[in-house]
C-alpha cells in the first residue's frame, strides 16, 4: 500500500507545512512505509494530485493535510476509485467534517490515522462538483464562503468567524427568490437559504440536522423561508443547535436524493466552504462513494432520526 499526504500551505491562519512534514517522516519512516509527500500551490492541485494517485489503480491511502475544503478536494479527486481510500489529517481552521466522529481530536494524531478502518461514504454532485459534508444556497452560503478572510483576522477563529460573516451578510441582505423542485413539489419564493446535508457539522460548529447519515444514500434538506432582521438571531441560534423542528412554519426538512433550484441570477453556492456560483443549481446523491478512513475504535454513527421526520419533508 502506498501512502500520500497532500499539504494544503494555505489551509487554516498558518502554513503547516514544516509540522506536517516533520511528523510525516517521522512516523511513516519509523513504519517503513512507501510514502510521499505533495505540497498544493493552489486551487485544484489537490484533486488532481488524488486524482493522479486514484487513476494508477494502485492501492492508495490519501491524506488530505488542511481542512474542509482540503478533504472536499481530495475527496472530489478520488471519488468513486475502488483503489484509494481518503480521510483528513486535521490542520485547517474548521476541520468540521470529522465533528461527526465521536473523538475529532484523534484525526491530528498520525499514529492513529496509520492505525485505522474504513467506510464508504456518499458524496453530494452538485451541478459539476463534488461536496463530502455540506452544500448551501443563500444567505449560508454567502455567510460559509466569506468566513476564510475572517479567520485570518487575529481572535477570529472558530465560531467568532462564522459569527462575524454572519452580521456583515445580515446587513448586506437576508432572503432571495428561488424556485425549488423537491420531493415531487415547486417552491416559487423569497428563501433566506437552503441547507444541504450530508454529513453534520460546518461554520466552526454548526449542527443543522444531527441525524444527518453519510452512508444512508439521502440527503437531508432545509428550507429557511425569509425571516426579518430581527428574527435571524433566535433562528440561527436554533438552526446552529440542530432545533430546526422548532421553528415550524420558517423551517422545512425534506429528506431526497435530489433537488434543483433556479435562482434569479448568478448565486453563491457553498461546497465545503468552497465558493461556486451558478444561476441553476442541480444537487443529488453522487453515483459515486469515497472510501473513508479513520482512526480504529472511533464512532461516527448517527442519531435516529424521530420517525415524523423519517421521509419526506416537515
Amino acid at each position: 500500500m502506498k501512502h500520500l499526504f497532500i499539504i494544503n500551505p494555505a489551509a487554516g491562519s498558518w502554513d503547516h507545512t514544516k509540522q506536517y512534514t516533520e511528523a510525516i517522516r517521522s512516523s511513516c519512516g519509523a513504519r517503513g512505509l512507501d510514502y510521499r509527500i505533495e505540497v498544493s500551490q493552489g486551487p485544484g492541485e489537490c484533486r488532481r494530485l488524488a486524482r493522479e494517485a486514484a487513476e494508477t489503480g494502485e492501492d492508495y491511502r490519501i491524506y488530505a493535510c488542511g481542512g474542509d475544503g482540503t478533504l472536499n478536494e481530495v475527496a472530489a479527486g478520488a471519488a468513486g476509485f475502488a483503489n484509494a481510500a481518503v480521510t483528513a489529517y486535521s490542520g485547517g481552521s474548521g476541520n468540521d467534517f470529522v465533528r461527526l466522529f465521536d473523538e475529532p481530536a484523534a484525526f491530528s494524531d498520525l499514529e492513529r490515522l496509520l492505525d485505522a478502518e474504513e467506510v464508504a461514504f456518499d458524496m453530494i454532485r452538485c451541478n459539476d462538483d463534488y461536496s463530502l459534508n455540506i452544500c448551501s444556497v443563500g444567505l449560508d452560503a454567502r455567510i460559509g464562503t466569506d468566513v476564510a478572510r475572517y479567520k485570518r483576522l487575529p481572535l477570529l477563529q472558530g465560531f467568532r468567524a462564522y459569527a462575524a460573516s454572519t452580521v456583515v451578510n445580515v446587513i448586506r441582505g437576508i432572503a432571495e427568490h428561488y424556485v425549488i423542485e423537491i420531493c415531487g413539489e415547486t417552491i416559487d419564493a423569497e428563501q433566506t437559504m437552503v441547507c444541504v446535508c450530508n454529513g453534520r457539522f460546518y461554520g466552526g460548529g454548526f449542527n443543522p440536522v444531527p441525524e444527518a447519515d453519510p452512508t444512508d444514500g439521502i440527503l437531508d434538506v432545509l428550507l429557511v423561508k425569509k425571516v426579518g432582521r430581527l428574527q435571524v438571531p433566535a433562528v440561527i441560534g436554533k438552526y446552529k443547535n440542530g432545533r430546526y423542528r422548532d421553528c415550524h412554519g420558517l423551517i422545512r426538512h425534506f429528506r431526497t436524493d435530489r433537488l434543483k433550484i433556479i435562482c434569479d441570477k448568478p448565486t453563491p453556492i457553498n461546497l465545503d466552504g468552497e465558493l461556486r456560483v451558478a444561476s441553476t443549481v442541480e444537487i443529488s446523491v453522487a453515483k459515486e462513494q469515497v472510501r473513508f478512513f479513520y482512526p480504529r475504535g472511533l464512532s461516527w454513527q448517527a442519531k435516529q432520526a424521530p420517525a415524523e421526520t423519517a421521509a419526506g419533508a416537515v
